[in-house]
């Protein structure tokens, strides 16, 4: 998987294919996801790099929608 491949506005989905977020970038080894998402809660959150398993019209997780919003990171 190519970082570069991975733009702003992209959808990011989990392996199930459920909806996590909206990319805002990419910074160093993580995806800022948008804060304006409807999942987001007002929030930028953050998700590893090391969980994107494809990149194409999504970006797709190795791991469920619902385990990514479990263990993403805010700040």
């Amino acid at each position: 998987m190519d970082a570069a491949q991975i733009k702003e506005h992209m959808e990011v989905v989990g392996s199930d294919g459920e909806h996590v977020g909206i990319v805002d970038k990419v910074e160093d080894d993580r995806i800022k996801l948008t804060r304006h998402d409807s999942q987001a809660a007002g929030e930028h959150h953050y998700v590893p790099l090391s969980a994107v398993s494809k990149v194409d019209e999504f970006v797709t997780l190795t791991m469920s929608a619902d385990n990514a919003k479990t263990n993403w990171k805010a700040e």
